[in-house]
């Protein structure tokens, strides 16, 4: 099994981040952390509660957000209940730095992380203090404040996280959502130091902002495709999930977020973005894929039916057509893409994902949770999926790494 290239990871971000790096006026508004009792799920702790522990917790103009086992799970025991492992429980419960593997914030341990699970490469988003697109900034009052703070984080990527990680970390940068003109500068800011992809969200309008089926993303859209840079989207980043009703079972809308993405993809396969910006590409997130074939031949579909109150006039060509060669997806676990749809979803658009330190990660056996995956693809199917894909989308230099194993599946 050749070595992984992941293409979404997370980022704990560390604590001193903001204090190291805002102008001194603003550090005391800024993201900054405290150490206090949390009681479970992050609720303010108390004395003699049996819940409450010692955490840190995020401050950010007014805003807390205590840190939980959710944010950095890798290595940590998990809750036992009726001798069954509950992840989401003992996500529940408040933790400190101290606590976390040094891999979730510091760039030389996070190597030494990718090392035991067999990955050469990681993609790393924001984590849920951010939140995957940096929505904390674009809810924050100080719009001043907000665009020093998305700068801040930018540059210690630049700086830090991927400068130890000397072409293995690649940190996904932040843009200032509230408008598309500063994005767009914050894109071209980025690209010409080196970076490689921008987080977004899956549905603006659903943040309230405006969607992409007029021109208003258009300054922000021609900076990604002017300067190869690769718009990605996790699950999540609309902060929205959806649900059937207040008493269905929170199984239902875990398994239901790919919707989000699925209306994300229709959005853009919709709005004649590709057609004013071709060279543009984009990269879902932890959405899994047996879904994508479904919705492409369904607009195909109504497409071909021309008619007018679906509004696809302004289409020349199919919505496939925009999907082949520029849209990418990943998968963990997701037999149904691999066995019965690779082909749809497209060889050369599918990447693989170990979503580190989160609490539904394969790590530290991302290895053999791909050979599980993959088991039956001839050997450069397999290279592709795990590593060749993201190479080629992230325009990366494999030679600077300690391997570049091309063994065949065992």
């Amino acid at each position: 099994m050749p070595n992984i290239v992941s293409v979404d990871d997370h980022i704990v971000e560390p604590p001193s981040l903001w204090q190291d790096r805002l102008p001194a006026r603003f550090r005391a508004q800024g993201l900054h952390v405290a150490r206090e009792l949390v009681g479970l799920r992050g609720v303010p702790g108390e004395d003699g509660d049996p819940e409450a522990r010692w955490s840190d917790v995020w401050y950010y103009d007014g805003l807390r957000v205590p840190v939980l086992r959710i944010y950095a799970s890798a290595g940590l025991e998990v809750a036992v209940s009726d001798g069954k492992v509950d992840l989401w429980q003992s996500d529940a419960i408040g933790m400190t730095y101290d606590e976390m593997r040094p891999g979730c914030y510091e760039p030389g341990a996070c190597l030494a992380d990718m090392d035991l699970n067999g990955v050469d490469a990681s993609l790393g988003f924001p984590n849920l203090i951010l939140r995957f697109c940096g929505q904390l900034f674009l809810d924050a009052p100080d719009k001043d404040l907000a665009l020093l703070s998305i700068k801040a984080y930018n540059d210690w990527l630049r700086d830090e996280w991927e400068r130890v990680g000397a072409g293995r970390l690649i940190g996904a940068t932040i843009v200032p959502l509230w408008d598309a003109d500063l994005a767009a500068a914050e894109v071209r800011r980025n690209a010409a130091r080196g970076a490689k992809a921008v987080c977004f969200s899956e549905i603006p309008a659903w943040l309230g902002l405006p969607s992409i089926h007029g021109n208003y993303w258009d300054p922000f859209f021609a900076a990604c495709a002017e300067t190869r840079t690769v718009i990605v989207i996790h699950i999540g980043s609309s902060s929205t999930s959806r649900t059937t009703s207040d008493d269905a079972p929170p199984a239902l809308s875990v398994t239901n977020l790919y919707t989000n993405s699925s209306m994300s993809l229709s959005d853009f396969l919709l709005s004649g973005v590709f057609l004013r910006f071709p060279g543009l590409k984009l990269a879902y997130a932890e959405a899994q894929a047996g879904w994508i074939p479904y919705i492409v031949e369904r607009l195909d579909t109504m497409w071909a039916a021309n008619h007018k109150y679906m509004r696809m006039d302004h289409l020349p060509e199919p919505p496939s057509t925009y999907y082949r060669g520029n849209i990418y997806s990943c998968v963990f676990d997701d037999r149904v893409a691999i066995e019965r749809l690779l082909d749809k979803i497209g060889v050369d658009q599918l990447c693989f994902e170990t979503d580190y330190p989160h609490a539904d990660s394969s790590w530290p056996n991302s290895k053999d949770v791909a050979r599980r995956n993959l088991a039956g693809l001839d050997a450069p199917t397999v290279r592709k999926i795990v590593r060749d894909n993201a190479i080629e989308m992230l325009q990366l230099d494999a030679s600077r790494w300690p391997t570049a194993d091309a063994s065949p599946v065992a």
